[in-house]
């Protein structure tokens, strides 16, 4: 049995070298019969609805019911097990690898627009306004509607991400 410690330094070292999943790589684990019992045209559209997370693996019949895909079904759940949780924006939060330094507060360009006395000057947030804050020493987000990712506008900003020194925010 691991200690609760042991177990947060296997998981983390697990995350350190987690990449973001492609496309191709969820198609490789499918049956690849463009067989339509998912709904999807193909079994591309299907992996690329994985990813967006608008379908779960478990709507592919052939992946779930036919013996010769369980090492596909299971390498299926590793590779997807990080999107898990993740906000509509993509957003997730690896409290077990934040310090809770704040990097990430002052450097969203949302948190200084919507609070330009707090998290616009380097310090915490003064309002509610804010995506990003530090609580209990890890970073929570709210109002994750606001960021810069999400919506129409949409754009593929990592000011977030970068700054973060134990790469405890990433995007799926």
């Amino acid at each position: 049995m691991y200690s609760i410690d042991s177990y947060a330094r296997f998981v983390t070292s697990l995350l350190r070298g987690y990449k973001m999943t492609s496309a191709m790589e969820i198609y490789q684990l499918l049956p690849k019969t463009n067989c339509k019992k998912c709904n999807e045209s193909t079994c591309m559209a299907f992996a690329v609805a994985l990813l967006s997370r608008t379908k779960q693996y478990t709507e592919c019949p052939p992946l779930m019911e036919e013996d010769k895909y369980i090492d596909s079904r299971q390498k299926m759940e590793i590779i997807l097990k990080p999107m898990e949780g993740a906000e509509e924006t993509g957003l997730i939060i690896h409290e077990e690898l934040c310090s809770g330094c704040g990097n990430c507060v002052v450097a969203c360009p949302v948190n200084v627009a919507n609070d330009p006395h707090g998290s616009g000057r380097g310090f915490g947030p003064t309002n509610e306004k804010v995506i990003f804050r530090v609580e209990n020493g890890k970073v929570k987000a709210a109002n994750v509607k606001e960021c810069r990712r999400f919506g129409k506008d949409k754009i593929l900003c990592r000011a977030c991400i970068d700054p973060c020194p134990t790469e405890a925010i990433e995007f799926v």
